[in-house]
Protein backbone atom coordinates (compact mmCIF):
# COMPACT_ATOMS: atom_id res chain seq x y z
CA UNK A 1 0.00 0.00 0.00
CA UNK A 2 1.56 3.37 -0.70
CA UNK A 3 1.67 6.17 1.68
CA UNK A 4 0.04 9.35 0.91
CA UNK A 5 3.12 12.03 0.54
CA UNK A 6 3.27 14.63 3.56
CA UNK A 7 1.58 18.10 3.11
CA UNK A 8 3.87 21.01 3.57
CA UNK A 9 1.43 23.71 4.83
CA UNK A 10 2.55 27.29 4.87
CA UNK A 11 2.44 29.48 8.67
CA UNK A 12 -0.23 32.15 7.17
CA UNK A 13 -2.79 29.03 6.03
CA UNK A 14 -2.13 27.21 9.51
CA UNK A 15 -2.74 30.53 11.33
CA UNK A 16 -6.14 31.53 8.52
CA UNK A 17 -7.11 27.55 9.22
CA UNK A 18 -7.28 27.72 12.73
CA UNK A 19 -8.93 31.40 12.27
CA UNK A 20 -11.90 29.76 10.32
CA UNK A 21 -12.28 26.86 12.54
CA UNK A 22 -12.66 29.57 15.70
CA UNK A 23 -13.98 32.04 14.70
CA UNK A 24 -16.68 31.05 12.17
CA UNK A 25 -17.41 28.24 14.98
CA UNK A 26 -17.23 25.31 12.53
CA UNK A 27 -17.32 21.70 13.57
CA UNK A 28 -13.85 20.02 13.64
CA UNK A 29 -15.13 17.71 10.83
CA UNK A 30 -17.07 20.86 8.92
CA UNK A 31 -13.67 22.70 8.70
CA UNK A 32 -11.59 20.49 7.53
CA UNK A 33 -13.37 19.15 4.29
CA UNK A 34 -13.78 22.52 3.41
CA UNK A 35 -9.83 23.25 3.59
CA UNK A 36 -9.70 19.48 1.96
CA UNK A 37 -7.43 18.53 4.46
CA UNK A 38 -7.42 15.96 7.97
CA UNK A 39 -9.09 16.25 10.79
CA UNK A 40 -6.46 15.49 13.19
CA UNK A 41 -4.00 17.72 11.36
CA UNK A 42 -6.58 20.90 11.97
CA UNK A 43 -7.55 19.70 15.37
CA UNK A 44 -3.61 19.77 16.53
CA UNK A 45 -3.40 22.87 15.34
CA UNK A 46 -6.36 24.37 17.25
CA UNK A 47 -4.61 22.62 20.17
CA UNK A 48 -1.64 24.63 19.86
CA UNK A 49 -2.56 27.90 18.79
CA UNK A 50 -4.88 27.70 22.22
CA UNK A 51 -1.91 26.88 24.11
CA UNK A 52 0.05 29.66 22.19
CA UNK A 53 2.56 27.45 20.29
CA UNK A 54 1.04 27.35 16.68
CA UNK A 55 4.18 29.93 15.36
CA UNK A 56 6.75 27.65 16.35
CA UNK A 57 5.51 24.43 15.24
CA UNK A 58 7.66 22.65 12.18
CA UNK A 59 10.41 24.69 13.52
CA UNK A 60 11.97 21.41 15.38
CA UNK A 61 12.60 19.82 12.14
CA UNK A 62 15.71 19.76 10.87
CA UNK A 63 16.43 20.42 7.10
CA UNK A 64 16.76 17.34 4.91
CA UNK A 65 19.81 16.37 3.39
CA UNK A 66 20.77 16.48 -0.32
CA UNK A 67 21.40 12.39 0.22
CA UNK A 68 18.55 11.97 1.84
CA UNK A 69 16.49 13.56 -0.43
CA UNK A 70 18.13 11.48 -3.14
CA UNK A 71 17.49 7.96 -1.30
CA UNK A 72 13.64 9.49 -0.94
CA UNK A 73 13.54 9.70 -4.51
CA UNK A 74 15.33 6.72 -5.50
CA UNK A 75 12.82 4.65 -2.94
CA UNK A 76 9.65 6.62 -4.36
CA UNK A 77 11.29 5.45 -7.87
CA UNK A 78 11.37 1.98 -6.68
CA UNK A 79 8.28 1.51 -5.64
CA UNK A 80 6.81 2.52 -9.01
CA UNK A 81 8.77 0.31 -10.94
CA UNK A 82 7.86 -2.67 -8.45
CA UNK A 83 4.10 -1.52 -8.85
CA UNK A 84 4.20 -1.81 -12.68
CA UNK A 85 6.34 -4.91 -12.76
CA UNK A 86 3.67 -6.59 -11.20
CA UNK A 87 0.91 -4.97 -13.29
CA UNK A 88 2.90 -6.13 -16.27
CA UNK A 89 3.13 -9.73 -14.52
CA UNK A 90 -0.47 -9.70 -14.05
CA UNK A 91 -1.42 -8.68 -17.42
CA UNK A 92 0.68 -11.29 -19.29
CA UNK A 93 -0.71 -14.11 -16.75
CA UNK A 94 -4.51 -13.24 -18.05
CA UNK A 95 -3.17 -12.63 -21.58
CA UNK A 96 -1.76 -16.16 -21.56
CA UNK A 97 -5.03 -17.56 -20.02
CA UNK A 98 -7.18 -16.10 -23.04
CA UNK A 99 -5.14 -17.72 -26.09
CA UNK A 100 -7.15 -20.93 -26.83
CA UNK A 101 -5.18 -24.19 -26.36
CA UNK A 102 -3.61 -22.87 -23.42
CA UNK A 103 -4.51 -23.72 -19.90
Amino acid sequence: MERIPRQKYTKEFREQAVRLMLEQDLTTPEAPRRLAMSDKTLANWVFRARRGQLATLGESRRPVTELEAEVSRLKRELTKARMERDILKKAAYFAKAQLPGTH
